[in-house]
């Protein structure tokens, strides 16, 4: 054992030594460690909106739309099930690909690709919210569903399905922005100084909005 480990009080004092005063307790930035803190608290909100989606839908007695149905596109003359909502979801699981190859070039201090890498994961997201907004169009215009009624079944599906996806839909065009404005401060080298954690601070907040729609996307369109 070291002499600064030996010198440490025990028990409680300890306890209350490491919190006190002008000292970082747990060596994380203000920045990284209040992100954690939101993200955390977005957790509990998409927690109960997908737990009450799940109470809902099991406890409607009218039948529930068949999501291959709903969620289809006619091309060509053949209906196919889910295509867009696929692509949807190879765009985001892309665009975390390009956000971790931003954070890894924001720490080499490559500020060029770091931002470069930034603006397309920003674009993939904004192509996201586009075919998201086609998405609601379709159901809205062509099959009539709307929040407080649905003519292919349960009313319930278009309360939850346009409350949670418009939900996730805010948090992807925020984070559009987002990583829009990081992106051009890096590129001008704003953090040359401070360095780049503010890269991982908003690829933090990417990954979790990534995340986020495996579960609507399990929930909503394959269950």
């Amino acid at each position: 054992m070291s002499e600064n480990t030996a010198a440490l009080p025990e028990g409680l004092p300890g306890v209350v030594g490491d919190w006190a005063s002008d000292k970082q307790t747990f060596f994380v930035s203000w920045g990284k460690a209040m992100m954690w803190i939101f993200l955390l608290s977005d957790t509990f909100i998409f927690t109960c909106f997908l737990t009450g989606y799940m109470h809902v839908r099991y406890s409607t007695t009218v039948p529930w739309p068949n999501p291959s149905e709903v969620f289809a596109l006619t091309i060509a003359g053949h209906s196919i099930p889910l295509i867009l909502i696929a692509i949807m979801t190879f765009i985001l699981i892309t665009s975390s690909g390009t956000m971790a190859m931003a954070v890894n070039n924001g720490y080499r201090r490559n500020r060029g690709k770091a931002a470069l890498f930034m603006l397309i994961t920003a674009l993939l997201g904004a192509s996201f919210v586009g075919m998201q907004a086609f998405e609601w169009s379709k159901l809205i215009l062509e099959e009539g569903i709307r929040p407080w009624g649905n003519p292919l079944g349960a009313a319930q599906f278009g309360a939850s399905f346009f409350m949670i996806t418009g939900f996730h839909g805010f948090h992807v065009s925020v984070g559009v922005l987002y990583l829009a404005i990081v992106a051009f401060k890096v590129w001008r080298g704003h953090y040359e100084r401070r360095g780049y954690e503010i890269v991982e601070i908003a690829g933090l907040y990417w990954h979790f909005v990534d995340l986020v729609w495996v579960f609507i996307f399990a929930f909503f369109y394959l269950w």
